[in-house]
């Protein structure tokens, strides 16, 4: 169960229309390493994970559905003003025929999101450690995108953004631990 609140987690500014740039941040949206991606993930594998770390996937995955909520704003925000001709320039001439500018999940090279994306096996082990290599994905990820930006205001949120993923990581690496301490534990039935 959620409660929204009304306000996006870190402030989102942008100081111009920049389309290209949101072609760039669609890979964080709909990619494979993307928010959406990653919040599916940790949403699914917490049926399987042990009940000591159930409550960090939730809370992350929560986390991460806010973090695509500042995506699609930034999104918005760098192609609102934008002409076809711009669109057309940043590569979006398909994405704007087909949707106009909704935001559509794909990713940069406008690839469909698909559940494919999603990784769970089962094992919580294996699954903790997807979920760490899925979390430096995405904040390397946001580190080229910043590479790539002139946009201080944008980068501040990307930066924001990027530190979060580091936290992540090593929430799951605590969790790894837990499971494993759990696992060698020996069990008195």
């Amino acid at each position: 169960m959620w409660t929204y609140e009304k306000k996006l987690q870190y402030p989102v500014k942008v100081s111009t229309c920049n389309p290209t740039l949101a072609k760039y941040l669609m890979e964080q949206y709909g990619g494979a390493d993307g928010e959406l991606a990653a919040a599916l993930r940790y949403m699914n594998q917490r049926y399987t994970i042990p009940e000591k770390v159930i409550g960090l996937l939730n809370d992350i995955a929560t986390e991460e559905f806010s973090h695509l909520e500042m995506i699609a704003t930034m999104i918005y925000k760098l192609t609102k003003d934008a002409t076809p001709d711009q669109l057309r320039e940043a590569g979006l001439a398909e994405h704007y025929v087909s949707h106009d500018s909704a935001l559509f999940y794909s990713n940069a090279a406008g690839v469909p999101f698909t559940a494919s994306y999603i990784q769970a096996k089962g094992d919580p082990i294996a699954d903790l450690y997807e979920d760490i290599a899925a979390e430096e994905k995405a904040r390397a990820t946001y580190q080229w995108i910043i590479d790539m930006s002139d946009d201080p205001d944008l980068n501040d949120s990307l930066r924001f953004l990027r530190e979060r993923e580091i936290v992540h990581s090593q929430r799951f690496r605590e969790a790894v631990e837990i499971v494993k301490d759990d696992r060698s534990q020996q069990k008195i039935f």
